[in-house]
C-alpha cells in the first residue's frame, strides 16, 4: 500500500511540477491524434454526408463494409500500414516508418470510418425531416448531404469529438508504426504500456491519470454540446408553435 501511495504522490508531483518528460509526451500525443483527427474529419464528414443522402444500387453492401471497419482492431491497422510503409512496401519511398507522419496516417485510417459512419446516421436522421424540401428545390446529391450536415452542426461537433477520443485512446497502431521511440514518437498510451512493463508506475500512473482528465473533458464537451442542440431545438419548436409571439 505504501509502494501504491508513493506512486500516486509522486505522478501527482510530476502533473503538478509540469515534468518536461511528462509534459513531451503530453504535448506530441495531443498534437497527433488532433492532427489525425482533423484529417479524418476533412475525409470523412463529406463521404458521411453523401452517404446519409444518396440511395444507389449496393449502398447496403457498402454500409455493411463500413460498420465491419469500426469493430477492425487498432493493431490490424497498424499493421496494414506497417506494410505499406516498410521498404518493400508500395509506400516504403517517402521514408516514414517509425515517424509521427506514420501514426498520423494510422490514426486517420483508423478514425475515418468513425466520422463517416456517424455523419451518415446524423444526416440519415436529418434527411427524413428536411431532405424532401431540398431535393424539391433541386440541390444536388453532396449539396444536399452538406447543408443536412450543416444544419446538424451541433451534433457533429460530437462526432469530431469523438473521433479525437478514438485517436487519443488507442494504442496498437501507433505502437507498431511509431515504434515507440523516446523524445520522437512515444505518447501517452504508448509510454503507459512501457512504463508499466519497466515498473516505472509514478510516470505510467502520471500519463493515465492525463489521459484520463483529456477523456473527461471530452465527455463532458460532448454533454455540453447536446444540451445547447437540444436547446437550440426547443427554440425552433417553439417559434413553430402556433401563436408564438417571439
Amino acid at each position: 500500500m505504501t509502494s501504491l501511495t508513493d506512486s500516486v504522490a509522486t505522478a501527482l508531483h510530476l502533473i503538478f511540477s509540469l515534468d518536461s518528460g511528462l509534459l513531451s509526451i503530453v504535448t506530441r500525443s495531443l498534437g497527433v491524434s488532433a492532427l489525425a483527427s482533423a484529417l479524418a474529419c476533412l475525409l470523412g464528414v463529406p463521404l458521411g454526408a453523401w452517404l446519409g443522402v444518396a440511395r444507389f444500387a449496393g449502398r447496403t453492401g457498402l454500409l455493411t463494409v463500413l460498420n465491419t471497419l469500426l469493430a477492425v482492431p487498432s493493431v490490424v491497422v497498424g499493421l496494414v500500414v506497417y506494410l505499406l510503409l516498410s521498404r518493400s512496401g508500395p509506400l516504403g519511398y517517402l521514408g516514414w516508418l517509425f515517424s509521427l507522419k506514420a501514426m498520423v496516417l494510422a490514426q486517420t485510417i483508423l478514425v475515418a470510418p468513425v466520422v463517416i459512419a456517424l455523419t451518415r446516421q446524423v444526416v440519415d436522421d436529418a434527411q427524413v425531416q428536411h431532405g424532401e424540401q431540398l431535393q424539391s428545390l433541386g440541390a444536388l446529391t453532396l449539396l444536399r448531404g452538406l447543408l443536412l450536415a450543416w444544419d446538424e452542426r451541433h451534433a457533429l461537433m460530437t462526432v469530431v469529438i469523438a473521433s479525437f477520443g478514438r485517436a487519443i485512446s488507442e494504442v496498437g497502431a501507433v505502437m507498431i508504426v511509431g515504434g515507440n521511440v523516446d523524445g520522437f514518437t512515444r505518447v501517452m498510451t504508448t509510454a503507459i504500456a512501457l512504463e508499466t512493463s519497466k515498473g516505472d508506475l509514478p510516470l505510467a500512473l502520471g500519463l493515465g491519470m492525463v489521459l484520463l482528465l483529456v477523456v473527461w473533458l471530452l465527455n463532458a464537451l460532448i454533454a455540453l454540446l447536446r444540451h445547447v442542440g437540444g436547446q437550440g431545438e426547443d427554440m425552433v419548436r417553439a417559434a413553430k408553435a402556433p401563436g408564438y409571439a417571439g
